[in-house]
């Protein structure tokens, strides 16, 4: 590809807000220029106005704007755009028809079945993308080895691409989809997805349909096996309608951006930047692989400027923009993710790892019960903040510019309603000193409450520092330090994640507010160095003219890394590889220019835990494929990133990925000034720092020579970006023109035990990030996949008296359930706790929940500190510990000693020595009872107990360095105030629904009750003391224990209640033990929610703590019922084992209908998919749809529940642990209930039987289980207007969608 001497080349990124443009003109230099990516009254498209301005100046001719730009000056352009991400996050791309399979026409729609916002009661998901389904009646399973099912007709054999023989059960009937098809496009939808089962593999059939619909006129046809060939067919499904959907839009944009150029930009070279970080031709842009366009141009940037070849110190690259913030890392790969959610929507891609967390410059400011809150909400572009003067609300850019860091003379005039005043100093500080005093008169009241209460709530916060308040600049300041640890928190997820020292990173730093927090965050997390490049302000738009055309290929595979396999390994990598190298060639590279690199995605068999992975750096040999060694490639990663390998494993190849690189990037030639060691600022300022106000120097980037110092406090201004240099630091500009940061460490600023409300959101980031860590540390070293994979486990950090601090991740039904069994351990084992000692635990009397759940608890000593400083623990569900059933969770048991090991308060780890003999045979013991049997897996609970040993060893680390950082009394001290606001919260939560509550009925009492299948009631009577917020939890009258497994222990009533209680407050509060504080709750011993010590609880984990939830919100009316149960689904045989909880309908309330086919209040796990259920399970899944009238109707109805139909291809035991089987999820305020579920099996020699709510069948080959789940209720009479809502409630377009892996981790746990 040769250089186009003599002309133009233009790099532009075309942002939300503002288009970058970088151009370097015929001489060599370079200019960079920013404008309004809209602006209609002066120009059509920003890019071309871009192009033309520079065209113009540089060459003195006239180009006038509403003539074609001539491109005979032009060599090529390189465009990056957010044209599909906006309209993926709007919801504004074309109308488009989906084609899938038969039985499966609501897959889309139900999705992974987990809820985004576990608290949230409406569960407001993002839209389908397609209008209309098509069901296709077709249908391909993949052959299995064994497979006893009886077959009358014949079937056609086929060989997928991956070497799977797959069974063709219904032939393609194009006649019938034809017909369909007609009338879609009779209707003006012109675009189509198509997704058929297992064409990943085999897509004979996709092609056919995909045929069909272009010769009717179909424009824009996107098939899945194209798309992304890659088994998993929901986010595969996804991909394929958003390629459906936004490709159509981007031709769009194309056609009118190349109308704005004679010619229509025939002979320039025109490249876009995809989600990967390549660029590709213009006619090969398509919507699934154009989402992350925009910044990834931006890590591209940093990448190639920022990581030293020689010194190869891994690099933090921080992107803060106006309403987010992007962060990601390079080492000298780009990290890659294959599955992102971006806009509600999994695309099946490659795209680089970019983690956006919402916090930017345009992210509100917010003072709630008694904390500093940054974001999610952002003030946008329009009004933007309060200093745009545009009515807008307070922000993190006012709060920088409140404190002198930012200064309005340097700045454009461009604000205000005409755009031609400067920023506003004035409206920033009226609307800082509104929320000052708001502020202030929230601590004195609160001053005032200690004084008269005394002791009585000993943590309630009182004034910081001085009886006076705090100052502007205080708030201001506090601001500023909440947003960078809430920006330090995803940086530390990402590297510890993957077995890195977040310190030994180089922050680079770009986007235009981010040189104002670079400083303080490198020092927050432990870096030395902070690099910014010379054009961070518009580094995106640089990044792509240094990147390189890519050229990516993909195919899945069912191969064995191993000798037998290589040879098919290595003919279809070189097919791969040639398929690349062909497509580059052809667009002018000769072969120096072009490098592949090979990738295998792998994992060992029998985990879902695969990376990609290249052999980079692990030449071919002997014993490995022509590629290189991957074994010894997978396996040090592997190492790295869990901590273990395991060696007599298998390594399975789930697909062969080929990356080609056109060599295509520009080399800067930039020549900084050089000059006199001394440059004297521009002009001096004062800034406000922890200090109070320091003269402050201000540079101007363009006129600092190269090796030039400065010392902070000072300022660097250049026209797209401001650096603050901080007290402490020390600036250098490089030869290259760049700024590096030396950071020193802070003089320690000493905090005091008296709160400090600002102090007060930092320690709750900090303890939050504690707990966060610890999780990290035990998916990493556990092994099984219920842990490593399902993430079905959570961490956390509790006082000395055993009360929650913080706990991470919120597994609903594990909230304060361990705080009762840390409780239960002070108070039985006292004084015997030693350092060294490690207490296991999982008996309901002890505050379990049911025995599979075990809980590590570790005590933090402090050295001259009688007995433990804090406890840390962490709960992890392990996949079977004995008992009557393979998995522990048996539907029939009757007694505890049935259900599973039992540890009341034993010794796990004695003297810093792990009792490994002890422990096993405590796992074996099981065997003593009739029909029962030990651990059927010992290897993996002793593997994940040490796991969370190790986790727990992490958490006592980091409280530890808490300690040494803040001293005892402060650390203690502020766990007592994070408390406080938690109680606070749910105080003031208490008193509004009082107050409401005396208004309507002149009473404060509520009460209600429901009913188990069995009969048994569940009663509460609430009464609610509206002075102090308080109230009284009466379950009295509740039945007695029962002769099966639905009791449940005390501690899952807590968890239900403080679930309750944080969807009743409506905001992000801390969950702790401060929730329950305002709280007496009465449970009758020997009832059901108190069972004695014998008593089986496996179902009131899973069934009962759903009803304590429906019976809360009845009494407080908060919304009708969802469904009301987990429909806990398991079958086995000695071979295999498969335990699933399936979706089903959300209860409507005040203003919202319920969300059909998703999981509710205490459970959000996630459900397999379907072509991994059929690929690992002698099953066929027949249906997966909702269940058409299930949910009840009203003003808003109730969500439906799922029809769910498993043909079995061998014989197995299935196991039906269920509820609301004859009970049905009840309406409120003249809404309808919901209708009840129903277990149907159909009996291959036809007989169909109804197997009631819970049971254990022996199946054969050909036998069908038909799941039909439970609807939500209804809410109002459809004829009556409703109240208005009684919980505050955030709708999902008023916040910001993050993404990346640290998000999907989140989420992922959360769908547990």
């Amino acid at each position: 590809m040769a250089e186009n001497k003599g002309k133009f080349d233009f790099a532009i990124d075309r942002g939300g807000t503002f288009t970058d443009v970088f151009a370097r003109l015929p001489d060599g230099r370079e200019r960079v220029l920013k404008l309004l990516s809209r602006d209609p009254q002066n120009y059509k498209d920003a890019p071309t106005e871009g192009i033309r301005r520079v065209l113009e100046e540089e060459t003195g001719r006239v180009f006038p704007r509403e003539q074609p730009v001539d491109t005979s000056l032009i060599g090529w352009i390189r465009m990056g755009t957010t044209v599909a991400t906006n309209a993926l996050l709007e919801r504004e791309g074309e109308r488009t028809a989906l084609l899938v399979t038969k039985g499966f026409k609501d897959l889309l729609h139900i999705g992974t079945q987990a809820r985004p916002k576990l608290f949230d009661l409406e569960v407001a998901m993002p839209e389908v993308l397609y209008e209309e389904i098509i069901e296709v009646d077709e249908r391909v399973v993949l052959s299995q080895d064994g497979c006893q099912l009886p077959r009358k007709d014949a079937k056609r054999i086929v060989t997928g691409s991956t070497g799977d023989s797959l069974e063709l059960w219904k032939e393609l009937d194009l006649e019938c989809v034809e017909k369909d098809l007609r009338g879609v496009l009779s209707r003006g939808i012109t675009c189509v997805a198509v997704l058929l089962l297992h064409s990943y593999t085999w897509s004979d059939h996709e092609k056919a349909v995909g045929a069909l619909a272009r010769s009717l006129g179909f424009t824009q046809v996107s098939l899945s096996s194209e798309v992304m060939p890659m088994v998993r067919a929901v986010p595969r499904g996804y991909t394929v309608c958003a390629d459906a959907y936004l490709t159509p839009k981007i031709r769009q944009y194309l056609k009118g951006f190349t109308s704005g150029f004679k010619g229509g930009l025939k002979g320039v070279d025109v490249l876009f930047m995809q989600s990967d970080g390549g660029l590709t031709p213009m006619d090969q842009f398509c919507g699934s692989r154009a989402v992350l366009s925009g910044p990834a141009g931006g890590v591209v940037g940093y990448a190639i400027t920022s990581y030293n070849q020689m010194e190869k110190k891994p690099v933090i690259g921080f992107d803060m923009g106006g309403t987010s913030t992007d962060v990601s890392r390079y080492a000298g790969q780009y990290e890659h993710v294959f599955e992102a959610t971006t806009a509600g929507v999994t695309l099946q891609a490659p795209q680089l790892d970019i983690n956006t967390v919402a916090a930017g410059g345009g992210s509100r400011l917010f003072f709630r019960s008694g904390m500093f809150v940054v974001g999610p909400e952002s003030a946008g572009a329009h009004p933007g903040p309060a200093c745009y003067r545009k009515g807008g609300p307070l922000t993190v850019t006012d709060a920088n510019l409140a404190l002198g860091r930012l200064l309005p003379s340097f700045f454009p005039k461009i604000f205000g309603p005409g755009e031609n005043e400067p920023l506003s100093l004035e409206e920033t500080m009226k609307h800082f000193r509104q929320l000052t005093q708001e502020i202030n008169l929230f601590l004195s009241s609160n001053q005032s409450q200690v004084n008269t209460n005394g002791a009585k709530h000993s943590h309630n916060p009182v004034l910081p520092n001085s009886q006076s308040g705090m100052s502007v600049e205080e708030v201001a300041m506090g601001f500023i330090r909440v947003a960078n640890e809430a920006m330090c928190r995803p940086i530390r997820a990402l590297t510890q994640a993957k077995g890195h020292d977040t310190s030994q990173h180089v922050l680079a730093c770009f986007g235009g507010a981010g040189g104002q927090h670079a400083c303080a965050i490198a020092r927050a997390l432990g870096m030395k160095t902070v690099f910014i490049h010379k054009y961070s302000g518009v580094l995106s738009a640089y990044g792509l003219a240094l990147a390189d055309v890519v050229e990516e290929v993909q195919e899945p595979c069912s191969l064995q890394y191993d000798q037998s396999c290589f040879r098919e390994l290595d003919r279809r990598v070189g097919q791969l590889s040639k398929r690349c190298n062909d497509t580059l060639s052809a667009r002018g590279f000769d072969s120096g220019q072009i490098t592949t690199e090979v990738f295998l995605h792998l994992r060992y068999k029998g985990t879902d835990c695969a990376l990609m992975v290249t052999a980079a750096g692990y030449p071919s040999d002997a014993k490995s494929c022509r590629a290189g060694d991957f074994h010894s490639a997978f396996t040090k990663r592997y190492l790295k990133e869990f901590g273990f390998t395991i060696p007599d494993r298998a390594i399975m190849v789930d697909d062969i990925r080929v990356r080609g690189c056109g060599r295509s990037g520009i080399k800067s030639v930039y020549k900084p000034k050089k000059g006199p060691g001394d440059t004297k600022p521009a002009t001096m300022t004062k800034c406000y720092f922890e200090d109070g106000y320091l003269d402050t120097s201000v540079f101007l980037w363009e006129e600092l020579p190269f090796g030039h110092s400065i010392q902070g406090p000072a300022i660097i201004i250049d026209k797209n970006s401001t650096i603050l240099v901080e007290p402490c630091c020390e600036a250098h500009l490089t030869e290259g023109g760049d700024v590096c940061i030396s950071v020193g460490s802070d003089p320690h600023c000493a905090v005091g035990t008296e709160l400090n409300t600002v102090q007060l959101s930092i320690f709750s980031h900090r303890f939050m990030s504690i707990a966060e860590q610890m999780g990290r540390v035990l998916q990493r070293t556990s092994i099984s996949t219920n842990i490593k994979e399902r993430l079905d486990f959570s961490c956390a950090v509790f006082g000395p008296d055993g009360g929650l601090v913080s706990n991470a991740p919120h597994i609903p039904v594990h909230l304060g359930a361990m705080q009762e069994t840390v409780q239960y351990q002070i108070r039985t084992l006292g004084n015997e706790l030693r350092e060294g000692d490690v207490i296991l635990s999982n008996h309901p009397c002890a505050g379990g929940s049911h025995l599979p759940d075990l809980t590590v608890i570790t005590p933090v000593f402090r050295k001259g500190v009688r007995g433990p400083v804090f406890f840390v623990a962490s709960r992890g569900h392990h996949a079977d510990i004995g008992g009557i059933t393979p998995g522990s969770m048996p539907p029939h048991s009757t007694s505890l000693q049935q259900e599973g090991a039992v540890f009341m308060s034993f010794k796990l780890v004695t003297g810093g020595v792990f009792q490994e003999e002890a422990v096993t045979k405590a796992l074996m013991a099981p065997a003593q009872y009739p029909d029962c049997s030990g651990t059927r897996n010992l290897h993996d609970n002793l593997s994940d107990l040490r796991a969370q040993v190790a986790a727990n060893q992490r958490g006592s680390q980091l409280v530890g360095e808490l300690i040494d950082g803040y001293g005892l009394a402060v650390v203690q001290a502020y766990m007592g105030y994070i408390q406080s606001n938690a109680e606070l919260a749910v105080r003031d939560m208490l008193r509004d629904f009082a107050r409401r509550r005396r208004q309507q009925t002149g009473s404060l009492e509520v009460e209600s009750e429901d009913f188990m299948d069995d009969g048994t009631p569940i009663r509460l009577r609430v009464q609610i003391n509206e002075e102090e917020g308080s109230a009284v939890f009466d379950f009295s009258g509740t039945g007695t224990e029962v002769w099966g497994n639905c009791n449940a222990p005390r501690a899952i009533t807590l968890s239900a209640l403080i679930y309750c209680l944080r969807c009743m407050v409506g905001q992000d509060i801390p969950l702790n033990q401060g929730c329950l504080a305002p709280i007496k709750v009465i449970i009758p011993p020997g009832s059901i929610l108190q069972p004695s010590e014998n008593a089986a609880v496996v179902g009131g984990n899973v069934l009962t703590s759903q009803r304590v939830v429906d019976v809360i919100f009845r009494a407080f009316e908060v919304c009708a019922a969802s469904q009301g149960c987990m429909n806990n689904i398991s079958f086995g045989s000695e071979n295999i084992g498969y335990y699933e909880t399936v979706a089903g309908g959300a209860g409507a309330g005040p203003g919202w209908s319920g969300r059909s086919g998703v999981h509710s209040h205490m459970t959000n796990t996630r459900i397999t998919d379907p072509e991994i259920l059929e690929k690992r399970y002698p099953v066929i899944l027949e249906q997966f749809s909702l269940r058409p009238g299930s949910g009840g109707p009203g003003k808003y109805a109730g969500g439906e529940g799922v029809v769910r139909k498993l043909l079995f291809r061998n014989k197995v035991v299935l196991s039906v642990l269920t509820e609301r089987r004859s009970t049905c999820p009840y309406g409120l305020q003249g809404g309808e209930d919901g209708a009840a579920g129903l277990n149907l099996l159909h009996r291959a020699d036809g007989r169909l039987l109804n197997l009631g709510a819970k049971t254990s069948i022996s199946l054969q080959p050909g036998d069908m289980f038909c799941l039909y789940t439970p609807g939500g209720g209804g809410y109002g009479r459809e004829e009556e207007s409703v109240p208005k809502p009684r919980t505050k409630r955030r709708r999902l377009n008023e916040t910001f969608l993050e993404r990346g892996s640290v998000f999907e981790y989140r989420m992922a746990q959360e769908g547990v």
